[in-house]
């Protein structure tokens, strides 16, 4: 895996993703070698025809991105992926008509656009197919081997099993609590820890990751240590899973991996630029959905009595509580006999109107104007109400220390995991916003905003 964005990146999925730009690229430069009379040299080399077939590169990029192409690699229905690609070429063809009407210069001609599309998208499929059933069996596979019995390996192991796209396999596990050939998520029990280096010698493992079920049981620090000198590259569980699975493990994290981490954000220089990139960005999303705001305010008070923003006290930056704005989605009297509660799925109290608006998050158009007061971020853990907060704090250690950055409107725990309604859920949000701030820059809130416009086109995590 490599770290980009502050993310951890499958290298398969990195190579799929180069693979096809370059494939992209020469479908469209090859039609212009197919349908251009005059010399394509020419229109490619002095006539910007590069730079065109770059915007059309990109836009069959971000198409691919938004249809979960990169999230989802292996092929699972030939029917469906060629659906799919030819969604994606329909939005490319769209953005060449909005291209062409700004600014015509830059428009492929129409029939390099349609020989390219149509080469394309034979060429994506084909490789596709090919990279799903052959490359990606070989291409960045990263085998762990798991050593010490502690349930988090196993949690590890059943993280990657779901997702073979991750790029990850088990070379086995190795600890004292199973007879040798147990099976466990993922692989087999190999042997006990005193066969740990002969098995590291059979194994080849390119990862040896290492919890200790019990913090009182003796880690074999001496042949870890000459495992370590030999070359092999030792992980901590905690570190493996916030690697692998993108948050911080609660279970396991202690005290003093917090106060001496040299990661931990949020860092000032980076609260600047995040705050002066949230007024602009506040700005600008407020001229451009202007008439969405419009269209929406009209919608919610034409579908139901009430009011057409939802008023509601939430907790911000350092425990202050300040007063959020949404548009109603719920029927004005929806607390009145339950005090507050969470949504949940299927809630009753939504309604119609509020039900779309939710789904396709416009319900959050109005918290652009919490971003220009300071009361929030683009990006950042959602603000929860202190009627929950004051539970929650007595229920889930290291709670409070989400409250160390400004809210958001967005976040990584909302483009990771679904919308949650229980203590369960609350936890495991919780450990995808202490990754969050413990990875806090610009380019990690630049691949949030990426994921969350794609979140909003395919109607995740609302409820």
């Amino acid at each position: 895996m490599i770290r980009l964005f502050k993310v951890f990146i499958p290298v398969g999925t990195l190579t799929l993703f180069v693979t096809e730009v370059l494939l992209v690229a020469s479908a469209f430069i090859f039609a212009t070698y197919i349908v251009l009379e005059v010399d394509p040299t020419v229109f490619l080399l002095f006539d910007g025809g590069l730079s065109r077939i770059a915007l059309v590169v990109i836009s069959i990029l971000v198409g691919l991105h938004l249809h979960d192409l990169y999230s989802q690699i292996q092929v699972k229905s030939r029917i469906v992926l060629i659906q799919q690609l030819c969604l994606v070429m329909g939005a490319a063809f769209l953005a060449q008509s909005l291209i062409a009407y700004l600014n015509s210069s830059l428009r492929v001609p129409i029939r390099v656009m349609l020989v390219g599309s149509a080469i394309a998208v034979a060429a994506i499929f084909c490789w596709r197919l090919l990279f799903s059933a052959f490359a990606f069996q070989l291409v960045g596979r990263d085998r762990l081997l798991l050593v010490g019995g502690s349930p988090l390996l196993e949690d590890i192991a059943q993280y990657i099993v779901d997702r073979p796209e991750s790029g990850l396999e088990i070379a086995g596990y190795l600890d004292d609590r199973h007879e040798t050939g147990a099976v466990l998520p993922g692989g087999k029990l190999l042997g006990s820890m005193s066969s740990l280096r002969d098995i590291v010698r059979t194994t080849q493992p390119h990862r040896i990751v290492v919890g200790m079920a019990e913090r009182r049981n003796r880690m074999p620090v001496g042949e870890l240590l000459e495992l370590r000198f030999a070359g092999n590259v030792i992980e901590e569980a905690a570190n493996t899973y916030e690697r692998v699975c993108g948050r911080v493990c609660l279970k396991e994290i202690r005290p003093s991996q917090l106060i001496f981490s040299g990661e931990l954000g949020p860092r000032p220089q980076n609260l600047v630029y995040q705050r002066l990139s949230n007024m602009i960005v506040a700005v600008i999303g407020i001229i451009v959905a202007f008439p969405l705001i419009l269209l929406t305010a009209l919608a919610v008070r034409l579908s139901s009595p009430g009011a057409v923003l939802y008023r509601q006290t939430r907790v911000g930056l350092d425990g202050a509580l300040f007063t959020l704005y949404k548009f109603r989605s719920m029927r004005a009297d929806a607390e009145l006999a339950t005090g507050a509660v969470w949504a949940r799925k299927d809630d009753p109290r939504v309604t119609m109107v509020g039900r779309i608006i939710r789904r396709i998050r416009f319900d959050e158009l109005p918290q652009l104007y919490n971003v220009l007061k300071g009361e929030m971020s683009i990006v950042g853990p959602r603000p929860e109400r202190p009627e929950f907060v004051n539970a929650l704090n007595e229920q889930i250690p290291y709670y409070r220390q989400r409250h160390c950055v400004r809210p958001g409107i967005t976040g990584w725990a909302q483009v990771n995991y679904k919308y949650g309604d229980t203590l369960q859920d609350t936890i495991t949000k919780l450990e995808y916003d202490l990754y969050y701030i413990k990875n806090m820059s610009m380019s990690l809130d630049t691949y949030v905003l990426f994921d969350t416009l794609k979140a909003m086109l395919l109607s995740r995590g609302a409820q």
